[in-house]
């Protein structure tokens, strides 16, 4: 997979997906993803969060609608897409632009929970499989849904 850009994050959502269709049907996610850095603090020893990172990440076509289905706000992921940056001009005349993650894959990290993964059929014309995605989290001892 070679590419001119490729990133790879591992956040939290910071809201639930949005899902959306443009008007010759091609399904449209956007989501909200936070990457906090852990450091130690020298003075306590206690690890803590460092500065955060917040990124606007887009998918499409069945990635968009498995992401809207399977995952919510907290949800922690693991994103791989390019940089891509949006450009446009304000009512007022003014240049604006940002960049975001436009996502390829996006599946949950399974540091802290379990997923357990539900292959779907092959859509007409679709260069792979879409697969849907319990996630858990918790000890041995317990399993909670990320959703709960």
């Amino acid at each position: 997979m070679a590419q001119d850009n490729q990133v790879v994050i591992v956040g939290n959502l910071t809201r639930d997906p949005e899902l959306r269709y443009t008007p010759n049907g091609a399904a449209l996610v956007k989501f909200g993803v936070a990457v906090s850095r852990r450091v130690k603090d020298d003075a306590t020893g206690q690890w803590k969060d460092a500065e955060t990172s917040f990124f606007d990440v887009t998918a499409w076509r069945s990635l968009a609608e498995n992401v809207a289905e399977t995952l919510t706000q907290g949800s922690r992921v693991v994103v791989v897409g390019r940089l891509r940056t949006n450009s446009w001009e304000t009512p007022e005349g003014e240049r604006r632009s940002k960049v975001e993650i436009e996502a390829e894959e996006v599946g949950p990290s399974l540091k802290w929970a379990t997923a357990k993964i539900e292959k779907q059929g092959r859509a007409p014309g679709a260069g792979d499989f879409a697969a849907g995605v319990s996630v858990g989290v918790g000890g041995p001892q317990e399993e909670t849904p990320l959703d709960a």
